[in-house]
């Protein structure tokens, strides 16, 4: 047979057969490369290392011409290998990669000797066969064997220590290569010892925070914090000269010595000075070294310390700066009739992290604490990180106490108030205790009441413990509340208890998006104990309007008890929607209801306050109304201003389209352009002087509010500064919407702040919906405070917006039928709504046609 190729070969064999010669190259190349790649590797080592470098000039040579006659013999016995390998080597590389039998390569590139048809047709067949077994075809990885040759794997430490020689020499790298080659037969001795290495850097006290400093190995100044340590480190230099030295002004310390060569110190700086190190007698590098002591925090009372304007809190104004952060900051207090008793610490809340400025107010309620009522002094200890202590100066008042109307709460108070003041007399509270005890009438006869007092009376007796004074205090307090809070206050409890979880299982339903069986039993449920919650406390009320001789109370729409028949009503209304899977009816009604509860627990507020707070009531609802009427004010000068700046812009579009002067003639009857100028400009002055006006009243109005409540709403000083802008633009004839639109803004935002302002001075919580940061959705929700209730009322073919039947409706007949007389709940809701309308009636960014529908609404209320 002829080696010649009889056909084409497959597609793909020649790359294939490239792959498998470099294959083939490598797997000779690297075994016979890898002895002279351990000399140049072990050379490296040595060099880098300086173990070269320490040898002496005849020797260092010596091992030079050792190592290149070591590298000459490795490339000479490597050389063979770097023979390309033939053709026929890879492609037996390949068929026994492949696992191929009878050498199908070889088949493909031989062709019959005979040209017989028969043995052609059989040659021609195992050719196929061949070419059809070349189809998998394939190339396993180079295998060069050195782990056969290395079994001690001495190329992997050759390599960890070549790292490591490279890690110690750093920077040095250059020049130790250099050195290693050239003897040292002229180099002088110096040039042997290694650069000097100086490293120095502080570290400041954990408490600081702050990061470590480095200090330039060049010297320079630095500034570090008291208690910071330094440390330094040094290497290099001549190898036989003595340990360094570190100076600070006359302090001297030798540095400790690490090995030859290397030496480290470390110093706690507790003082400045010249830092300065020494070696053989002559200065290396020196630092101006400045230590900032750590200064204790100064604290201090930012306000006089004194009751809440709300509830019975006390109210506690602090600010606090350290140089590095305060930790902690607490308020002592202390007795003042007996100094010696152990102060009560109160914890006032830090911001996050370690502040180094902050100041807030804390609002502690220590009405319960037995020192309640009594002279205190009160002083602030703030701590930082170094446990240094910072005093303020002391401020004394009174804590505020709790009212008992109950006349056994009120002896029990005073009795617990005498063993603030001097544990040691028990004598005389046993003697009131069983004073109390012996007219059980006095409590309604009571069992537990009676019971808890004469505990309290034998543990005065035989308890002796100091512990046993502040237990029968805590006694006294718990009967003594028991006692004044009575029925109503305990069934009001309940009642918001039961409130608030008929509130959760609806939102739970709604959440599920399908109100199942056991979620709808489970409202019923909720609703029947809800009924039971008011009626209880209704009882409960009208007991305790009996008990204060009240056989009636004055008829007041706005406040009047709900009666059973209004109970029966609106709960079945709730059963109802609720077993219908109406949950917003349900959500509905519960707001009404809550509504009503709202306005009872008002109207007995009312009743119950004094004839100055309700004074005060009245001239905070007056300066509220005072407020809307600047709205509305504002208001008709914003509109003057939008038709003043109308008129303008067709007065410019008519002087487009008309032609010029000289060939224009006048209109009988039509004002000519330069009277109308004059009319505008007179009109936009008269505007200025009343802005001016309007702006000299909301100070007055600002000051009287002020003195009423002890806080102004910020957004009246904002209204304040924008009508002050929009007087200046209309005196210089400049366009002021914007401003008296930020005014009207703002003066709405001010009253409703008022309002809420006004509600937590007199007592009153907001409804649910009325915090502050609320926007638009207020009006639309039926979870926001009611206001959206009116929207979400019954909708439908004849009705507008608001749930009213229209004129057009077919149908619709003036007989009466759609009209019912508003509950009281209603009523709140409407004054809510007028006020959002023209909160938004005020917002003039907003679309034409809109304004003009909040206009029409406000108009028809």
């Amino acid at each position: 047979m002829s080696a010649t190729p009889a056909g084409p070969l497959p597609p793909g064999l020649a790359r294939r057969r490239h792959l498998a010669r470099l294959v083939l190259w490598w797997e000779a190349v690297w075994p016979a490369l890898w002895p002279t790649l351990g000399v140049v590797g072990l050379f490296l080592i040595l060099a880098l290392g300086g173990v070269i470098q320490l040898l002496p000039p005849l020797l260092h040579a010596g091992v030079l011409a050792g190592f290149a006659l070591a590298f000459g013999w490795a490339i000479r016995a490597a050389w063979p290998a770097f023979r390309s390998p033939h053709r026929d080597h890879a492609e037996r590389r390949l068929e026994r990669d492949s696992r191929l039998a009878h050498r199908p390569l070889a088949a493909l590139r031989d062709r019959p000797a005979v040209q017989d048809p028969a043995a052609l047709a059989l040659w021609e067949a195992h050719r196929e066969r061949s070419a059809a077994a070349l189809r998998a075809l394939a190339l396993s990885w180079p295998k060069p064997g050195l782990a056969r040759r290395d079994r001690r794997a001495l190329r992997a430490g050759l390599l960890v220590a070549l790292v490591a020689a490279l890690v110690v020499a750093r920077d040095d790298a250059g020049e130790r290569l250099r050195r290693a080659f050239v003897p040292g037969f002229t180099m002088p001795a110096v040039a042997m010892a290694p650069v000097l290495r100086i490293e120095a850097w502080v570290t400041p006290p954990a408490y600081t925070g702050a990061a470590p400093i480095f200090l330039d190995p060049a010297g320079g100044a630095v500034v570090v914090p008291q208690g910071s340590r330094l440390q330094v480190s040094l290497s290099g230099g001549a190898l036989d000269a003595s340990p360094p030295e570190l100076a600070l002004d006359d302090t001297v310390v030798v540095f400790r010595v690490l090995d030859r060569g290397s030496f480290s110190i470390e110093s706690v700086l507790t003082e400045g000075g010249r830092l300065a190190i020494r070696r053989d007698g002559r200065e290396v590098v020196h630092w101006l070294l400045t230590v900032r002591a750590d200064t204790p925090p100064a604290v201090a009372f930012d306000g006089t310390p004194a009751r809440a304007q709300r509830g019975l809190a006390t109210r506690i104004p602090w600010r606090v700066e350290d140089d590095w952060g305060v930790h902690s900051v607490q308020a002592e207090i202390r007795l003042t009739a007996r100094p010696s008793a152990e102060p009560m610490v109160i914890e006032l809340p830090l911001p996050a992290g370690l502040p180094r400025q902050a100041r807030g107010a804390a609002q502690p309620d220590l009405s319960a604490h037995p020192w309640a009522g009594l002279d205190v002094t009160l002083r602030l200890v703030a701590r930082d990180g170094a446990d240094q202590e910072g005093v303020s100066e002391e401020a004394t008042l009174t804590l505020p106490e709790r009212s008992f109307s109950h006349p056994v709460a009120q002896a029990l108070i005073a009795v617990r108030r005498a063993l603030s003041l001097d544990p040691e007399a028990r004598t005389p509270a046993r003697a009131e205790l069983d004073r109390i005890t012996a007219a059980p009438e006095s409590f309604e006869h009571d069992t537990a009441t009676f019971l808890a007092l004469r505990a309290a009376r034998h543990r005065l007796v035989r308890d002796r413990r100091a512990g046993a004074v502040p237990e029968v205090q805590e006694i006294l307090w718990e009967v003594a509340l028991a006692l004044e809070e009575g029925r109503a206050d305990r069934t009001a409890r309940a009642l918001a208890a039961a409130r608030e979880q008929l509130r959760e299982a609806i939102e739970q339903a709604q959440r599920d998006n399908q109100v199942t069986d056991q979620e709808r039993a489970d409202l019923q449920r909720r609703i029947e104990e809800l009924r039971e919650a008011i009626r209880r406390h209704l009882e409960a009320l009208a007991e305790r309007l009996q008990r204060e001789n009240a056989e009636a109370l004055p008829f007041d729409p706005q406040q009047r008890l709900m009666d059973q028949r209004e109970l029966d009503r609106r709960t079945r209304r709730m059963q109802e929607s609720s077993r219908e899977g109406r949950l917003d009816d349900t959500r509905r009604e519960l707001a009404e209801l809550e509504e009503m509860l709202r306005a009872l627990e008002e109207g007995r507020s009312a009743r119950n306050e004094s004839p100055e707070r309700q004074r005060q009531r009245q001239r905070g609802q007056q300066q509220m109304g005072a407020v809307q009427d600047m709205v509305r004010r504002q208001m008709d000068m914003l509109d003057r201003s939008h038709r003043r700046a109308d008129n303008a812009e067709r007065e410019r579009a008519q002087a487009r389209r008309t032609p010029p002067p000289g060939q224009r003639q006048p209109q009988p009857g039509q004002p000519q352009a330069g009277e109308q100028d004059e009319r505008t400009r007179a009109e936009a002055q008269q505007d200025a002087r009343t802005q001016r006006a309007l702006r000299r009243a909301l100070g007055e109005l600002m000051q009287q509010y002020g003195d009423l409540t002890g806080e102004v709403p910020e957004q009246l000083g904002r209204a304040d500064r924008a009508m002050s802008e929009a007087g200046d633009a209309l005196r210089e004839g400049r366009d002021p919407r914007d401003a008296q639109g930020r005014a009207i803004r703002a003066l709405t935002e001010g009253s409703r702040q008022m309002a809420q302002q006004m509600q937590r001075q007199f007592g009153q919580q907001p409804g649910e919906g009325e915090e502050e940061g609320e926007g638009d959705d207020m009006a639309g929700n039926p979870e926001q405070g009611g206001q959206g209730q009116d929207q979400a009322q019954e909708q439908g073919p004849g009705r507008d917006p608001l749930g009213r039947r229209t004129r057009e409706a077919p149908g619709a007949q003036d007989n009466g039928s759609d009209t019912r007389v508003p509950d009281e709940a209603e009523m709140l809701r409407t004054r809510r709504l007028q006020e959002e309308l023209r909160r938004r009636g005020a917002e003039r960014e907003r679309l034409p046609a809109e304004l003009d529908y909040i206009d029409r609404l406000l108009r028809r209320f």
